[in-house]
């Protein structure tokens, strides 16, 4: 697919100097660009690339002044990694839904509605009962329950796994290897040592403009739904247990872990490995650092945390502070006892 300098100026509101009729068909970094490419230069850093560059474009700042001569068209913009994140964006979703139609073998359940210009890969399947929005993309080898609603330009990639009653909205982009819906963690001991399975009925509700990465797992809820609310960005390998609830626009990084029943407020940043116990909940705008274990609920809004237990995040570095000098202080404390030890006697 081919694009315009001019066209490409147009959609990121930039103006062209040189070749505006030269054909764009790839982006790349501009140390590595080629004919045909268009890259972007924000930091001057690296700015003798451009001038050796075999880009047909470049995006820069329009107050930028070359040192010499430049082959490529430039396309001076207010904010040139802004207009190039805009590029990349628009890139993405052409690329992401230029696919339609229906690949044999697939199925479709009875009583199931598509709407229009819908792919479906090989070997999908959709269950009995399920409506599925315009423009959507259902790649090979995924696997729709009965009863699931999928709400309009939303992509669901290989191998995703999405159960029975499930609720997405528009807009959302789940990554191959995910499962949704998936039965909870719920099991009741027994007198005897063993454990009776608590059977899980409650379903996953996801709103609008969520992302879900690979190989996430988001159980439904026992009973009533595992919410998980609009603009959540869900990085690959995360674990959402049952009946937990991620408020609005919350990020959370790889190989964390939610607890049963927690509710995560909105605009809350968790990092990487952080686990959070069951029944407790964090207040809006609530930061976690990385390799964090929340064991307690968070009641005021924008507190940053860290460490295992996790407590004040300045706290927990004065504290790291300390325990790093712990072997001098007690090689000190002994040396003092010893003194004291052999202080003459009165």
């Amino acid at each position: 697919m081919e694009f315009t300098v001019k066209q490409i100026a147009h959609l990121i509101n930039g103006e062209v100097l040189g070749n505006g009729d030269a054909k764009i068909s790839r982006l790349e970094k501009i140390q590595e660009a080629g004919e045909g490419c268009i890259a972007f230069l924000e930091n001057l850093k690296y700015e003798h690339f451009l001038y050796s560059t075999q880009a047909s474009a470049v995006i820069v700042q329009k107050d930028f002044v070359p040192k010499q001569k430049v082959s490529s068209a430039l396309i001076l913009v207010e904010n040139a990694r802004a207009s190039f994140s805009l590029l990349l964006e628009e890139y993405y979703k052409i690329i992401s839904f230029i696919k339609e139609g229906v690949e044999e073998p697939s199925y479709l359940g009875s009583d199931s509605n598509t709407g229009n210009r819908i792919y479906r890969g090989a070997f999908s399947y959709i269950g009995n009962n399920c409506t599925v929005g315009d423009n959507v993309k259902i790649f090979p080898h995924v696997y729709i329950g009965d009863e699931v609603e999928i709400g309009n330009n939303t992509i669901i990639y290989a191998g995703v796994k999405i159960y029975t009653g499930t609720k997405i909205g528009n807009h959302c982009t789940i990554q191959s290897g995910a499962v949704i819906g998936s039965d909870g963690f719920g099991f009741a001991p027994l007198k005897d040592g063993s454990y009776k399975t608590i059977p899980q009925i409650g379903n996953v509700i996801i709103e609008d403009h969520v992302d879900i990465g690979a190989n996430t797992v988001i159980d439904c809820a026992t009973l009533g739904s595992t919410t998980i609310k609009e603009g959540v960005k869900l990085d690959n390998l995360i674990q959402i247990a049952h009946n937990v609830e991620i408020g609005k626009h919350t990020v959370i990084a790889a190989q964390s872990g939610i607890s049963g029943s927690s509710k995560i407020g909105d605009y809350c940043l968790i990092g990487g490995q952080v686990g959070i116990v069951g029944h407790i909940s964090l207040a809006n705008k609530t930061s976690i650092g990385a390799q964090s274990g929340v064991s307690k609920s968070i009641q005021q809004e924008g507190v940053a945390i860290q460490g295992s237990p996790a407590f004040d995040y300045k706290q927990n570095l004065k504290s790291l502070s300390v325990f790093k000098k712990l072997p001098d202080l007690i090689r000190r404390i002994e040396e003092l006892e010893q003194k004291i030890v052999n202080l003459p006697t009165l």
